[in-house]
Parts: C-alpha cells; structure tokens; sequence
C-alpha cells in the first residue's frame, strides 16, 4: 500500500501541469511532477503538515505548496486523498469552484 491515492481529476491535473511546463522543457516537466509526487509521499506520515484555507473551502482539506502549485488533500482520509493540484496564482474563486466540483471522493 502506498499511502495516498489521487482524485481522477487530481491525475489530470498532473497531466496538464507536465504539458504546460513541457512545451518548454520535458526534463523540468519531469522534475516538476516528480518534485510533487515527492511532496505527496512525504505528507502521508505527517498529513497535519499542511495548512488549511478557509478562503477556498470549508472541507476538511489542507493545502501544501510545491513551487507554484498547491497540492490539496483530505489528510483524514485513509490512505491520503490529493484532491487537487492546482496553479496557486489561480484566481481564488476558480480555484474554490474547482475544488466544489471535486466534492465526492470517488473510490
């Protein structure tokens, strides 16, 4: 086991990040994602790390930035549900409509 699973959507959104990020560079792509997969795996032991933004949501959901991105994630959840990686300069409003859509955890 793992530790953490991703909303179908969170993996889209993994997608679209390593598809911008590589019309420029596929070996940054690749870190990139590689540097958030690295931050989800080192928040499965310590899921309280992250911090929680009453702004965008008033689930249970915490947030953790890697470079522009935030990782949002239900640290109660067994294992650790990423719910959402999405570009932190969004505008906040689209970001909260993202993560509304995101509700349900779908298993």
């Amino acid at each position: 086991m793992i530790g953490y699973d991703f909303h179908p959507e969170a993996l889209s959104d993994l997608d679209e990040i390593w598809e911008y990020i590589a019309r420029e560079s596929a070996t940054a792509a690749e870190k990139v994602n590689g540097d958030i997969l690295k931050a989800v795996r080192a928040l499965v032991p310590f899921p309280h790390q992250g911090h929680r933004r009453t702004d965008l949501t008033s689930r249970p959901l915490r947030f953790w930035r890697v470079y522009d991105y935030l990782i949002a994630y239900a640290s109660d959840e067994k294992p650790l549900w990423v719910v959402a990686v999405l570009h932190g300069n969004r505008n906040p409003r689209v970001l909260a409509a993202i993560l509304r859509s995101r509700e349900t955890k779908v298993t």
